[in-house]
């Protein structure tokens, strides 16, 4: 066989082995194409999205100042004097907190959860792709932070820094981040065996090219479905927190001080925890309804569990 053939044979060995590891599935593309026909995932997303325009325009177009007191105005029904959802027992303006809670809530979420899904996106692609020792390392302290109640971790945690939103992200996040390395770490032990990742090594990629630019993508989408849920518990977790004065502090309003404060008004004066309790209520049943649509886009075995 002269050079020329080997060289042709060889040119020709790459050539399949190239289109093989582009033909890598794209679950991006097909899910944002199945997302537009999800009613279920859209009717959650356009909740989710009024919130976060709320969050973050909202303050600024705030009636009143949210720290503001008129004691000759206090505990006024909704649609009273120009408070349009009546003022709470110190006379301050319930819309204009509750406009501040809302995005106090929001970014405890996002914040936390970005937070938590980095981390554990990192931890459970190493756990999965190199398996073995790192593999029995990294999931066995996995195991460990995931054993830990939330609530109880950010007790002791806010106990040994002091009450605030700066506890309530770290505990959450502390916690969180095991979930997503737990979901990641699944998914990439069945990603690494697959053609296209056998096809990259033959090319000679390295490996944090491959889990880069080819485990990543497909498993980023399962990530995003768990991060939906997160960032539900995140604020309920920050709500919960607060409730029990450990979160935001006064004059700061959040969501679940609001209804600690009005809890003692509750047989005549019910709106003031009713509302943002309504509140948070809504902004999770989207942010849970969007999770279990895009559970439905990227894993449509799964549709109609759960």
């Amino acid at each position: 066989m002269s050079d020329l053939s080997v060289l042709d044979d060889k040119a020709t060995w790459e050539s399949r082995v190239e289109r093989l590891w582009s033909a890598q599935p794209s679950r991006f593309q097909d899910a944002w194409y199945e997302l537009s026909r999800n009613k279920l995932a859209l009717g959650g997303a356009v909740i989710v999205l009024f919130f976060t325009l709320v969050a973050i325009v909202g303050p600024a177009l705030a009636p009143y100042d949210y720290a503001k007191q008129v004691l000759s105005d206090n505990l006024l029904p909704p649609l009273s004097k120009g408070h349009l959802l009546g003022t709470d027992e110190l006379g301050r303006d319930l819309l204009s907190r509750l406009l501040l809670g809302i995005r106090i809530s929001m970014a405890v979420g996002l914040g936390t959860t970005a937070i938590a899904l980095s981390i554990g996106t990192i931890v459970g692609m190493l756990a999965g792709y190199y398996r073995g020792w790192v593999d029995r390392v990294l999931n066995g302290f996995v195991e460990l932070i995931w054993g830990f109640p939330l609530i109880l971790i950010a007790v002791l945690l806010i106990g040994a820094i002091g009450p605030g939103l700066t506890g309530v992200v770290i505990a959450v996040g502390f916690v969180n981040w095991a979930g997503f390395a737990r979901i990641v770490r699944g998914d990439v032990f069945a990603l690494r065996e697959k053609e296209f990742v056998a096809a990259a090594r033959a090319l000679g990629k390295g490996d944090l090219e491959i889990m880069i630019r080819h485990l990543l993508p497909n498993v980023v989408g399962s990530a995003l479905v768990m991060g939906s849920y997160y960032i539900a518990i995140a604020i309920i977790a920050e709500a919960a927190l607060s409730f029990i004065g450990m979160g935001a502090q006064p004059p700061l309003p959040s969501l679940g001080q609001m209804i600690n404060e009005g809890s003692g008004y509750m047989l005549l004066n019910h709106w003031l925890s009713t509302i943002p309790g309504i509140v948070i209520v809504l902004l999770v049943l989207g942010l849970n309804v969007l999770g279990d649509g895009l559970r439905d886009v990227f894993d449509p075995r799964l549709k109609g569990l759960g």
